[in-house]
Order: structure tokens, then C-alpha cells, then sequence
């Protein structure tokens, strides 16, 4: 196991171009006394989307912090892999987010459910817990109902992490794993035994990220009952800060936030309670580094606004395509689409408004922001067209890169 820090933060970067910009901005938090660590993350589907491959992250992330002079832990996160998709990252990544969504509510072996719900006895009644009003009580159904539906990926995710063990030898490794993409948040009764498994099958498991009620849509804000999200994260806090000596878990174990970036709302309610508890946190949020990029070409006008603007069109042209694999996680009203006509009689600032995330400003758009996001693709495909633009105009692109995460990530959440 290689211990985790307190507070983490998830750095998505489409193009692996972004990493010294990413790490800028924690350097800058550094400075102003904020303790957070990167953790650059890429999704399987988006090395296959790219033709990128996992060493090329590893690449971006010991480039900058070479260039950077960063002395301080990073990691390289090998973003919702499974079994099919897990060796190529092996000796890429000492972070492993495993995703088990599709094992959880399969049927488990008889005997195995048996013997899980058996090792729950001692854990049946009234349960204490500090700080959470009322603290736990396991019922049988509650245990029942809960080993139905999650002993499958427990036993997935102890697979996965045995086999990343067995090939990365006496390398430490940070395992995460990721059972929030399911239909319903988990109670903090079925975290608590959710933890009970993963213990069970002998997984360090330091951070975990459980489903939350709300929309969690891809690069925008959340969508949902702020006071029910404050309820369920707090609870979740105190589960996990009680399951960490109850089932000898890592004292580094903590919560992780899928936020599908820029939940902008949630951020004043997570500080609060990580300074209420005195607890960690690892945040995946800046998928949409590459959005800033889109908005650094924007903003040089010219060409680079024209290829910009190009994007979008070639967007609009492969709607379904772009959209369907992230059909879950994104709400685009086409009505309230720009034409591909419209967006080519804009000014820089009318591009730059329109996409960046502001959400006071008359001009924002939720819509084409969210199509944009998943339209990475559509410049992967112009290749060196588009990242010989980014070089040209890389000061303009890195400081929004940079200034995007400190100041509506890093500080929010950490500062």
C-alpha cells in the first residue's frame, strides 16, 4: 500500500499536453499554504478515444513535475479500469480507481452469500457511531438486501486488486474503488457493510466512491437537493472514519468524489464538513482541462477561433456518436444548441462566454458547454492541426488551465 495524503485532486487532461499548466496551479496552492496533491487521471475510454496509451500519461506527469521542480508525492491514476482493461496500466499507474458498476445487484454464489451475511452477525442492532445523529442499525433485511446487491463487486474488486498486486510485485499502489455509477445512494447502513466486504477481501482500500443522490452531469454544476447531499457526504464521513478502526482499513482511507467536474454548489458544502470533521477527500474534477484549451484558442482569436469554432460544428454534425457514450451523464436540451452558423458569426468573447463556466453570465451555455466536453474526440481527429494551435498560443491556454483549477477547484474546495 502507499499511503495516501489527506486531500487529493483528480487532474483529467484529453490530450496529456496540459501537465505542467495542471501543476502550476498546485504549486500556486502550495504557496498559499494549501495542502493538496495532484493526481493526474485517464480513463480507458478515453486513451481508445484519443489513441493515446497510459505511459503517455506517465510522460505528461514526470515531465511537469520535472519542469516544476515538484519534491512533494504525485500519482498517476489509472482511471475506472476492470479486469479487461487493467494490464495496460500496470506499469503506468500507482493509483488504481477500480470500477466495479457492473457486478453490483449479479447474483453471488449461494455459499458465499451465506458466509457473508454470517460474518455480519456480530455487527447486527444499534450501532454507535461519532457524529452521526442516531448512529447505524443493521437489520437483517438491511444485511440481506445489501450483500444481494454488492458481495458480487466486492469480489470483483478484491479480483482486480489481487491481480494488480501479483503483477506490480513489492510496487505500493493507492486502490480506490468506484460503486458510484449504480441507480440509488447508498444508505450509510449499506456503506458500512460495502466496507464490511471490502475488508473481507483483504483490499487496502484508501479512498471509495459511493453514489450520491443528484445529477452529476459532465462539466457542469450539480443539479439536485444541496441539503440531502450535505446529509448523505456527512454521513458517509462518519462511516468511514468509524469502519477504518472497526475493520482494520488504512487510517488513510477517505471519501472520493466523482463530480464529473466543476460542482461549483457542492464545493462550500464539502469544506465545511472536511474542516467540521477534520477529514480527507479526493476529488475528481478537471475533466475539462480540455474545455480551457478550447477557450485559450478562443481567446486568440484569429485562426485558432476559427478552429475553435470548427470543433463545435463537427460537433453538432456527430451529435449522437459523441453523445451516446456519455448518454448517463449529460443533459443537452438541442433546442437551446447554437447553430453551427451562429457560433461562426461570434467574437472571441462570444465563444469564450458562452462555454466557459460562469454561471452568471447572461451568456452561458450549459448546452454547448456539455456537448463540447464529450466532443474531445473531434480534435483528437485533427491531430496535429489542433495541437500545433495549442503551441502557438500555449501562454493564453495555460493560464486558463492554471487559473481554471486553483480558483474555481482548488481554492473553493481546499483554500
Amino acid at each position: 500500500m502507499k499511503p495516501i495524503e489527506k486531500h487529493t485532486i483528480g487532474m483529467g487532461d484529453r490530450f496529456a499536453r496540459q501537465g505542467q499548466a495542471q501543476l502550476a496551479a498546485v504549486c500556486r496552492a502550495h504557496e498559499e499554504g494549501i495542502g493538496v496533491f495532484p493526481v493526474w487521471n485517464k480513463s480507458n475510454r478515453e486513451h481508445t478515444i484519443v489513441g493515446s496509451h497510459p505511459d503517455d500519461l506517465r510522460a505528461e506527469a514526470d515531465a511537469a513535475v520535472a519542469a516544476l521542480g515538484w519534491q512533494r508525492p504525485y500519482y498517476v491514476d489509472a482511471d475506472h479500469i476492470g479486469l479487461a482493461t487493467v494490464d495496460r496500466f500496470l506499469a503506468a499507474s500507482d493509483f488504481f480507481t477500480i470500477d466495479v458498476a457492473e457486478a453490483i445487484g449479479k447474483p453471488a454464489a449461494a455459499d458465499r452469500h451465506a458466509a457473508a451475511l454470517k460474518a455480519l452477525g456480530p455487527l447486527m442492532g444499534a450501532i454507535d457511531v461519532p457524529g452521526l445523529p442516531g448512529g447505524l442499525r443493521i437489520d437483517f433485511a438491511t444485511a440481506e438486501q445489501t450483500v444481494a446487491k454488492f458481495l458480487p463487486a466486492a469480489e470483483e474488486a478484491g479480483r482486480i486488486f489481487r491481480h494488480i498486486a501479483a503483477h506490480r510485485h513489492d510496487e505500493e499502489f493507492v486502490t480506490e474503488v468506484s460503486m458510484d455509477e449504480t441507480d440509488a445512494a447508498q444508505t450509510p447502513e449499506q456503506l458500512f457493510v460495502i466496507l464490511k466486504l471490502l475488508a473481507d477481501e483483504g483490499i487496502p482500500l484508501q479512498t471509495i466512491a459511493p453514489k450520491f443522490t443528484g445529477r452529476f452531469n459532465k462539466g457542469v454544476d450539480y443539479v439536485g437537493d444541496l441539503a440531502a447531499f450535505q446529509r448523505e457526504f456527512e454521513a458517509d464521513l462518519c462511516v468511514l472514519a468509524f469502519a477504518r478502526d472497526r475493520f482494520g482499513l488504512p487510517a488513510t482511507l477517505k471519501l472520493s468524489v466523482h463530480s464529473g467536474s466543476d460542482k461549483f454548489s457542492l464545493y462550500p458544502v464539502i469544506k465545511k464538513l472536511l474542516r467540521r470533521h477534520d477529514a480527507g477527500v479526493h476529488v475528481k474534477t478537471a475533466g475539462t482541462t480540455w474545455l480551457e484549451e478550447l477557450i485559450g484558442l478562443a481567446e486568440s482569436d484569429g485562426e485558432p477561433l476559427a478552429l475553435a469554432k470548427e470543433i463545435y460544428a463537427q460537433a453538432l454534425d456527430h451529435y449522437a456518436e459523441l453523445t451516446a457514450p456519455y448518454a448517463t451523464v449529460i443533459d443537452i436540451d438541442m433546442r437551446r444548441l447554437p447553430t453551427a452558423a451562429d457560433v461562426a458569426g461570434w467574437s472571441a468573447d462570444g465563444y469564450v462566454s458562452a462555454l466557459r463556466h460562469v454561471p452568471s453570465c447572461p451568456a452561458y451555455n450549459p448546452h454547448f458547454r456539455q456537448l463540447l466536453h464529450v466532443a474531445f474526440k473531434v480534435a483528437a481527429k485533427k491531430g496535429a492541426q489542433y495541437f500545433k494551435a495549442l503551441e502557438e498560443h500555449a501562454a493564453v491556454v495555460s493560464r486558463n488551465v492554471t487559473d481554471n483549477l486553483l480558483d474555481r477547484h482548488i481554492r473553493p474546495i481546499f483554500g
